[in-house]
């Protein structure tokens, strides 16, 4: 806060020198953020799973998250008796979607038009609704998080589940306003 007749007192923090303008002071937004490469995980050696314990992860607890993915493949693997790192692949190409509706303004309203998804867009969305949707999942049924991601993966694999209902939702939505298509960008 500045008080009257004290231009050059600035709050600690404020992010502005005195003299500095506006535009200097402020982050430049024409340049897109790097993409970090993700290390492969410990056990099967694959990127995806690393970042499905990368999503898992609360408070910077990776080691917990880790025991828990590793437990659900431990579970699908029983279950299915294929191995657990294709049937989590076979269930991620099952939840990513292929098209989104994204808002676009022309003449003053706001249209939603529909758009393919890229690929690195589409995984991180069918990492992150086959997580929010195992959470979803009633404790009654599920005692763990394990067993609720276990079968949430499973049920990806069928084609059932809250994450294919989520990308089928996404796809009627973009089948719904195909007609403004043409104001893709």
């Amino acid at each position: 806060m500045m008080r009257a007749g004290y231009k050059n007192e600035l709050p600690a923090g404020h992010g502005m020198e005195p003299g500095r303008c506006r535009e200097e002071a402020e982050m430049a937004r024409d340049k897109q953020a790097p993409l970090r490469v993700v290390m492969p995980d410990g056990v099967y050696s694959s990127r995806p799973i690393a970042k499905l314990i990368n999503r898992v992860m609360r408070d910077g607890e990776k080691s917990v998250a880790a025991r828990q993915v590793y437990g659900a493949l431990d579970l699908v693997k029983a279950k299915t008796g294929q191995e657990a790192a294709a049937v989590f692949d076979q269930a991620i190409k099952q939840i990513t979607p292929q098209m989104e509706v994204r808002s676009r303004r022309v003449g003053g309203a706001a249209y939603q038009v529909p758009m393919p998804v890229r690929g690195a867009r589409g995984f991180s969305l069918a990492i992150r609704w086959l997580v929010t949707e195992a959470k979803k999942r009633p404790n009654k049924e599920f005692r763990t998080f394990s067993q609720k991601l276990a079968a949430e993966i499973l049920d990806a694999v069928k084609g059932e589940g809250g994450a294919v209902q989520k990308k089928l939702t996404f796809h009627k939505m973009a089948e719904a306003n195909k007609a403004f298509s043409h104001f893709r960008w």
